[in-house]
């Protein structure tokens, strides 16, 4: 491992302040569940790591005017343990939950695997299935954009190494809509995903109104499955279309092969996956249309 220097950031307008005086050597530290793997094999060239692990305004789960804010240092255990959170948005427990062991959900944070920027990461489609923006600071100020704006490529952001991720807003309309998330790996725990699928809709007069799927592991990004969605707005949720929806999802994809899976295989998970989800997710926005009826 190289030397590096540490400093530790009060607040994340400080850690702007350091990353701009140390950019474009440093590097920002949460939970360093993945960062110190980086470090350890001395692959990147930082040798200054801002520290935000005391920076209080990024460890919030708040709901504002706007929706459900989450700061970009609450943790995976943070999540699964929040009642606000089971309350308005559960389908983000079931993808904390799937995340890595308990002590890999003890340490990491909501923001570091956002980051990561990993195809694979569990976060990234219930979030993006949920319309979430995030905040970013950076030397001129707050910014707001898209999640998917986000994502540029694996292990790449669109932020400027001057900026820091200050928490992940999902809008109010869609706070405690039907949606659900499904992981498929090698083994139950402690994998990585072959594919992962957040799905979601709520329903109008027996038809699908405002469905959202979002897809991991299957492209160089969490993708949404825009085409699959266009098809079953405004159709009946039988199982003909649900399969359909599927489908379509799975051409949307662009899977790879690789020592894990074949790209034929990941298309016939997604297929599967999408259609269970949005079968849960049916049946969940049944439920709650009849205890509105009760």
């Amino acid at each position: 491992m190289r030397p590096f220097q540490v400093y530790v950031a009060k607040d994340s307008e400080h850690a702007v302040s350091l990353l701009c005086e140390h950019a474009p050597r440093a590097v920002i530290l949460a939970g360093g569940t993945d960062l110190l793997v980086d470090l350890k094999h001395g692959s990147k060239p930082w040798d200054v790591i801002v520290d935000i692990s005391r920076a209080e305004d990024l460890n919030a789960i708040t709901l504002t005017g706007e929706g459900l804010a989450i700061g970009a240092r609450v943790t995976h255990t943070d999540i699964m343990r929040s009642p606000v959170i089971r309350e308005s948005a559960p389908a983000l427990i079931d993808a904390a939950h799937s995340i890595g062991a308990v002590q890999t959900r003890n340490l990491g944070t909501i923001g570091g695997n956002l980051m990561t920027c990993v195809p694979s990461m569990d976060s990234g489609p219930a979030l993006l299935a949920l319309d979430a923006g995030v905040t970013i600071r950076g030397p001129e100020g707050l910014r707001r954009l898209p999640l998917a704006e986000l994502f540029v490529g694996p292990r790449k952001t669109s932020l400027a190494p001057t900026e820091i991720l200050v928490d992940i807003v999902i809008p109010k309309h869609n706070l405690g809509k039907p949606l659900v998330f499904l992981k498929f790996g090698l083994r139950k725990g402690q994998a990585l995903a072959l594919v992962n699928v957040a799905a979601g809709c709520r329903l109008n007069g027996g038809k699908v109104w405002e469905p959202t799927i979002a897809l991991g592991a299957v492209a160089p990004t969490v993708i949404r499955a825009q085409a699959a969605e266009a098809y079953l707005a405004g159709r009946a949720p039988s199982e003909q279309n649900l399969s359909e929806t599927g489908r379509i999802a799975a051409q949307e994809a662009k899977p790879i092969s690789d020592f894990r899976a074949s790209a034929d295989y990941r298309r016939d998970l997604i297929a599967v996956l999408v259609a269970r989800a949005l079968r849960q997710a049916c049946a969940g926005t049944e439920i709650e249309q009849a205890e509105m009826i009760a």
